[in-house]
Parts: structure tokens; C-alpha cells; sequence
């Protein structure tokens, strides 16, 4: 006798890992914080001596830059509403930071090369990030004149 197969339970993408705008907009705000510690911090390394390596400005101009992306991706979802193109967005531009920004911070200051493979995955994560947020936008455009 087979035994029955088990039911199959379909989950959109928006139930199994949303975010809330406001943990977007914290995200993207903690990250920005953290971007002009890290700025700071690398300026006065001793381990940094010779200079902070083009590398690391990168990834301090780069983190800068996707945690505006992180902000506005946060005020997206509160304008247009929750999609999953607006939550891929966010999720990819975190993926982004830490395959990318974090990674190449662990390389030049801790001399941890372990994932360095990873690094041109965290840029691709931010170029799907901000196809995403396009079309996240371009869906919730009927929305753009609701007052909150």
C-alpha cells in the first residue's frame, strides 16, 4: 500500500522572511552608524599604518551607499506597501553588505581570507537588489498617492 504523499504547503516569499519597513529602515540606519565607526576606526588602526587600502575605502564608500539603499528601500515598503520585489530587495542589499563590505573589512584587517571567493557574490547581490527595488517600485506605483 503507498504511503500517502505529504501535503505540499505553498508559502509566498513575503510570509517566510518579511520585514517590516521600520526593521529596513533600523537595518539601513544601524549600517550607516556603523559605516562611520568603521571609518573612523580604520583611519587610526595601528594595523592600518601605511594607509587604509583602496579595497577597504570601497567598502566603507560602498556600505555608505547601500545603507542609504537599505533606508530607502525601508520607506519604499511603507509608500507603496509590502511585495516580495520590495523584500528581496532589502534582504539582497543586507546579503550585499555582508558578502561584500564585511568581507573585504575581515580580509584587510584581520587578515581572514576564508571567503574571499564570496566577495563579487555580495556585488552581484547589490545589482539584483536594486533591479528588484525597481520593480518593486514599478508594481507599487498605483499606491504612491495613498496617504499613510
Amino acid at each position: 500500500m503507498p504511503s500517502p504523499s505529504p501535503a505540499r504547503t505553498s508559502f509566498p516569499v513575503a510570509q517566510i522572511w518579511p520585514l517590516s519597513a521600520r526593521w529596513f529602515l533600523v537595518l539601513g540606519a544601524l549600517s550607516a552608524c556603523a559605516s562611520v565607526v568603521f571609518s573612523a576606526a580604520f583611519a587610526h588602526l595601528p594595523v592600518l599604518a601605511g594607509g587604509v587600502p583602496t579595497a577597504v575605502q570601497t567598502a566603507l564608500s560602498q556600505q555608505q551607499f547601500h545603507s542609504l539603499g537599505l533606508l530607502f528601500t525601508g520607506l519604499a515598503i511603507r509608500v507603496c506597501g509590502p511585495s516580495r520585489w520590495l523584500q528581496a530587495a532589502g534582504w539582497l542589499m543586507l546579503v550585499g553588505l555582508l558578502l561584500f563590505s564585511f568581507n573585504l573589512y575581515a580580509r584587510h584587517v584581520l587578515a581572514w581570507d576564508a571567503l574571499r571567493a564570496l566577495v563579487p557574490w555580495g556585488g552581484a547581490a547589490w545589482i539584483l537588489a536594486w533591479l528588484a527595488l525597481a520593480v518593486g517600485l514599478v508594481q507599487g506605483s498605483g499606491r504612491f498617492n495613498r496617504q499613510p
